[in-house]
């Protein structure tokens, strides 16, 4: 909603949101754009607002991005994965703005097996966007195929990111033109043993 300029509706789910986390002490969330929407945006939605601003503050404080919570507040780079193969990773836009850098190849670092590959431009939008994809299909298309090139010039056996509209996204192009690359939420590679 927030994407799509309906203010008032995304307004209504953040408070709904915020009234539903607010008693928990920690809100850990798969999603940069999740964390993002909460960590960033909010403050935007209700800053004419001080009540629901001090709620989204308080909010944001405690909401955390796997990635970030994992290496940034726990210091834990190593959970006892395994993966034999070549692991790439896309660096979600979302990221950017959560001013997180080299969280999931830290991660990936400490899967035993896993030889992490660099690809070119990884911090290229994939051209997902949820309703950007829809609106402008045609640019969307062309992202994630300069996106899948990126990815496939470096052979990989996994692609691995934090937002599943990327993986999705990227992990769809690949499926259609028949690749076979696995494409894991970085939550997925760090559960295999």
């Amino acid at each position: 909603m927030f994407n799509s300029g309906m203010a008032e509706l995304a307004k209504a789910q953040a408070q709904h949101t915020i009234r539903v986390f607010e008693k928990y002490e920690r809100i850990v969330t798969p999603s940069g754009s999740c964390a993002a929407m909460v960590k960033v945006e909010y403050l935007h939605l209700f800053q004419d607002d001080p009540e629901w601003c001090s709620r989204a503050e308080s909010l944001a404080s405690r909401t955390y991005e796997l990635t970030d919570l994992l290496v940034n507040q726990l210091g834990v780079t190593e959970v006892g994965a395994k993966y034999h193969g070549r692991v790439a990773v896309h660096f979600a836009c979302h990221l950017r703005m959560l001013n997180q850098g080299d969280e999931v190849e830290r991660l990936v670092a400490g899967v035993e097996g896993a030889e992490l590959v660099p690809i070119e431009r990884r911090d290229q939008c994939c051209g997902f966007g949820g309703s950007f994809a829809v609106r402008y299909a045609h640019i969307s298309g062309a992202m994630v195929n300069d996106k899948m090139d990126c990815v496939l010039r470096t052979r990989p056996d996994a692609l691995v990111s934090t937002d599943n509209g990327c993986l999705m996204n990227i992990g769809g192009r690949l499926h259609r033109e028949g690749h076979t690359t696995e494409v894991l939420h970085i939550a997925e590679l760090l559960d295999r043993c």
